[in-house]
């Protein structure tokens, strides 16, 4: 008996509930079918399906030798499809989405080069700051960033994601530079509307190497998180337009390294408040790959996912790349 074979035909017929359309299903005999499912109940010494004039319905042996069977043949495939997927070149249309910013800042530039090694990769960026449902949207992989959602979804951290306090070093001159995090209550705030509310937590950061920085970073670790109410004139959804104001002297900011780094380099933005930093609760936020679950990641998704491992977890940023570590939100 071939027993794949036997196997496929009892889970088509225990499927279709009819022996001549599995046979056509299968482009084999009725009768070839019926042998099949004949040879399977020999072998097992129970009868898989009671038949009447209505059709076939599974027996109790039936439903639980069909549950089985059913994950010994997916598991059968994932093994061929890995095994494949290992001779196989990645290819095909990759549908990503980004925060805009990100995006052009850190994904776009680096896209020549990716296209370049995989020359059978075809490209739609989707650049939004909206979060998108991967499978309505039919996307296969996101750059997220921030703390994940628990979700189904499947996730590889790619960089860390700090957020600072920093402004001009014009309204610095005309304002002052404050020291502790309740002073920022008196200095005027570039908000982001993307943020729950007028509120920015500030946590300590972990300590550095140097004895001074060591003795401020213990110091704030003692004082813990603090919760800093804000006042401003400006909100905006979009953290380049706050970046905007901020250079022009408006207020302080709370953003992103990856985005102010080169202002930081160049004398452009000040860094205040070096021992601390924005959070939005206990886990640490960083940048992610994000795709819908499968068994076996598409080769495609995973050349994406380890091309910018190299690229974003390199230390190109003031606050250096982190290593790459795979998880699940």
């Amino acid at each position: 008996m071939d027993y794949f074979a036997a196997v496929r035909a009892f889970l088509s017929a225990a499927e279709l509930q009819s022996f001549s359309k599995t046979a056509h299903q299968m482009a084999v005999k009725t009768s070839t079918v019926s042998r099949y499912v004949s040879e399977l109940e020999r072998d097992l010494g129970i009868a898989l399906f009671n038949r009447s004039t209505r059709g076939l319905v599974l027996t109790e042996g039936g439903r639980v030798f069909r549950e089985h069977a059913l994950l010994a043949l997916e598991a059968l495939e994932d093994a061929r499809q890995v095994t494949s997927s290992l001779n196989r070149t990645p290819q095909g249309l990759l549908r990503v989405t980004t925060p805009s910013a990100f995006g052009r800042l850190h994904v776009v530039p680096h896209l020549p080069c990716f296209m370049e090694r995989y020359p059978d990769i075809d490209i739609e960026l989707v650049a939004t700051d909206e979060t998108l449902n991967l499978i309505d949207a039919r996307i296969d992989l996101a750059i997220r960033i921030g703390v994940l959602p628990d979700s189904s979804l499947m996730a590889r951290r790619l960089a860390p994601h700090r957020r600072i306090v920093c402004g001009s070093p014009d309204y610095f001159r005309r304002h002052g530079t404050p020291s502790v995090p309740a002073d920022l209550a008196g200095h005027a705030s570039l908000r982001l509307a993307l943020l729950p509310d007028d509120r920015w937590l500030l946590a300590p950061v972990a300590p550095a190497a140097d004895g001074a920085a060591n003795r401020a970073s213990d110091d704030n670790a003692a004082a813990g998180p603090t919760l800093v109410e804000l006042k401003g004139r400006f909100r905006g959804n979009d953290s380049e337009a706050v970046l905007e104001l901020a250079l022009a002297g408006c207020g302080i900011a709370l953003l992103p390294t990856w985005l102010v780094d080169p202002m930081l380099r160049d004398g452009r933005l000040v860094h205040v408040l070096p021992g601390w930093e924005a959070r939005t609760g206990q886990a640490e936020p960083a940048i992610w790959a994000v795709y819908p679950p499968k068994k076996i990641v598409s080769s495609k998704v995973r050349a994406f996912v380890d091309f910018y491992a190299e690229r974003i977890g390199e230390p190109p940023r003031q606050d250096g790349g982190p290593t790459a570590d795979a998880t699940t939100p």
